[in-house]
């Protein structure tokens, strides 16, 4: 039975395989749902700022975190950190580099290190933020806001774009690009708000309270960046390992049929066998 024996090891190779492949769609399939439902907590803190931005525009006060001049542009690329992302990737650092032609002096900074290879000829010198799973959301997304301020204030750059790849649905991610400096995007939604305020005290210089707040919203708009570029990633990991658990029963399925074909064969061969030298004692 050693032709059998053989083809069974491939078989049970692919039972593993299959195990191996379901597990780690299981565990993206949970990190997909558990962040997702992370999300939401979001929209009464976006809601409480916008209030708050409503009475500093009453103000009149200027801020370069609030508006500039400046035309250098830095574009952030946020990709996936793991395994089966190839793709997921690509189609980030294609939007950034779709991005750079809109604009003239441009500046890449990448979150993730999958990000250095592709882009770094644009940017020798590109700043790169990796391992936020490691470090954590929060961290991360405080150390680049302190790193996008400082550039700003000091006018090595005016404007700050993200692409990230946002989590449509469970099947589909969809590669946007947002503006997060200046803060242009909360004046804008003021505008669609009437305006219930009437004269405003101020306790304190406006400039500061507007430094503060974009701080604030800089570092909360990057978290929920990065949430969604997580969520992203897990649901594309999650599809292509579903279509490679599939592909792999397939191959668990050929397996088998070949081990039960070579387990025939060899039990035929077995049978010959005996029969042969039965035949010669007789003879």
């Amino acid at each position: 039975m050693g032709k059998a024996n053989k083809v069974k090891v491939e078989y049970r190779d692919a039972v593993e395989m299959v195990d191996l492949i379901q597990t780690l769609k299981d565990i993206a399939d949970n990190k997909y749902h558990t962040l997702s439902n992370k999300r939401y907590t979001f929209r009464r803190f976006s809601e409480t700022f916008i209030e708050f931005f409503r009475m500093i525009k009453s103000t009149h006060s200027t801020h370069l975190l609030l508006a500039n001049n400046n035309p250098k542009v830095g574009i952030i690329a946020i990709t996936g950190e793991g395994s089966f992302l190839g793709e997921f990737n690509n189609k980030i650092i294609r939007t950034a580099i779709a991005e750079k032609d809109k604009h003239g002096d441009v500046r890449f900074i990448g979150i993730g290190e999958q990000a250095l290879d592709q882009l770094k000829k644009y940017t020798p010198d590109m700043k790169i933020f990796s391992r936020m799973e490691e470090h954590g959301m929060y961290k991360t997304a405080i150390t680049v806001k302190d790193y996008l301020v400082e550039e700003v204030m000091s006018g090595r750059l005016g404007k700050v774009v993200v692409c990230y790849s946002f989590p449509k649905s469970f099947d589909t991610q969809k590669s946007l690009v947002v503006q997060i400096l200046p803060c242009e995007d909360l004046l804008k939604k003021q505008s669609h708000i009437p305006d219930i305020f009437g004269k405003i005290i101020e306790e304190s210089d406006p400039s500061e309270i507007v430094g503060y707040l974009c701080n604030l919203w800089i570092t909360t708009r990057l978290y929920e960046i990065f949430l969604d570029t997580i969520i992203a990633s897990a649901s594309a990991q999650a599809k292509f390992l579903d279509d490679s658990v599939e592909k792999m029963k397939k191959e668990r399925t050929k397996a088998y049929n070949k081990y039960r074909k070579a387990k025939k064969a060899d039990i035929d061969k077995g049978l010959r066998e005996i029969f042969s030298a039965k035949m010669m004692v007789k003879d």
